[in-house]
């Protein structure tokens, strides 16, 4: 795990964040709904920026999050909401960009494969 400049919050690369996922760790994108439907981790779970506070609340508590945007600075800003409200949070640092790039999988809304838009 290491600090990103923009923010100072904790960040993971893309094969981290898989392992994290596969031990129980919920992955967060915040991207927009055309950057979801073009392609997202198919295990993800989709909540928009300018919606978290709103659902902190439906939100587990009880397992680390794992937020990711297109290339991290949304995610970092997301990262750093969560933490201050106490959930244990990490950002994908370089995002589904990086994601993608290490060949872990994408999947669009209808269950084809997916791009980062």
């Amino acid at each position: 795990m290491s600090q990103l400049p923009n923010g100072g919050v904790p960040g993971v690369g893309p094969e981290e964040a898989s392992k994290l996922v596969g031990e129980g760790a919920v992955l967060v994108d915040v991207r927009e709904d055309y950057e979801w439907e073009a392609g997202h981790a198919p295990m993800a779970r989709h909540v928009l920026l300018g919606q978290l506070a709103e659902e902190l609340d439906d939100l587990p508590t009880d397992k680390q999050l794992v937020v990711v945007c297109r290339a991290g600075s949304r995610s970092a800003r997301a990262t750093a909401l969560l933490l201050e409200s106490g959930f244990d949070a990490t950002n994908l640092e370089g995002g589904m960009n990086a994601w993608l790039a290490a060949g872990l999988p994408v999947e669009a809304d209808d269950g084809s494969p997916g791009v980062v838009a």
